[in-house]
């Protein structure tokens, strides 16, 4: 089982790679397709990750990070819950706002919250950081949707944003 496994993690990150080089990742069986300028696919870092994207951002300090979530089939939660989750990782109630993306059709749900973000792990100590903006899309997905969340500094999220939009809708091209 350990081998099997260790098979099916090595052959994603392989998968993973190859389509970054041609500018896009895969999650959920959804194809994205990253922005022209500063978004690279980098390795995962667990195996909660479908992928994870890092992007360069002018004047920023270090690379902000896209974390893309599948979970399979009937797994992750419904929409609102997620939301609720995202809202919930702030020392206290962000100004935030929910929107609906049209991508051809399909909808997206689209976060955007700001406030002092409480990083780290789910269940680890935590570290509050002042200014920060979480954006979060959930993609609804053939089987179940995909999750993409991103969190940095306010100013930084800000010169991203409508990328990370696009970046949301890809999966659903104009036909």
């Amino acid at each position: 089982m350990k081998l099997l496994l260790t098979t099916l993690a090595l052959i994603s990150i392989a998968t993973t790679s190859l389509l970054a080089e041609e500018g896009k990742v895969t999650a959920g069986n959804l194809n994205f397709t990253l922005p022209a300028t500063g978004w690279t696919s980098v390795p995962t870092s667990s195996p909660m990750r479908a992928a994870t994207l890092k992007i360069t951002v002018e004047g920023a300090e270090q690379p902000l990070e896209a974390i893309f979530y599948y979970f399979g089939s009937g797994q992750g939660g419904d929409t609102q819950a997620n939301i609720d989750r995202w809202l919930g990782q702030f020392e206290s109630p962000p100004v935030s706002k929910t929107e609906e993306l049209d991508a051809n059709g399909t909808k997206v749900s689209l976060v955007t919250a700001t406030g002092t973000y409480m990083d780290g792990a789910m269940f680890g100590p935590k570290t509050a950081k002042a200014d920060y903006t979480l954006l979060g899309a959930i993609i609804p997905g053939p089987d179940a949707p995909v999750f993409i969340k991103l969190t940095g500094p306010k100013d930084a999220v800000a010169k991203i944003t409508e990328d990370f939009k696009k970046l949301s809708t890809s999966p659903f091209p104009a036909k």
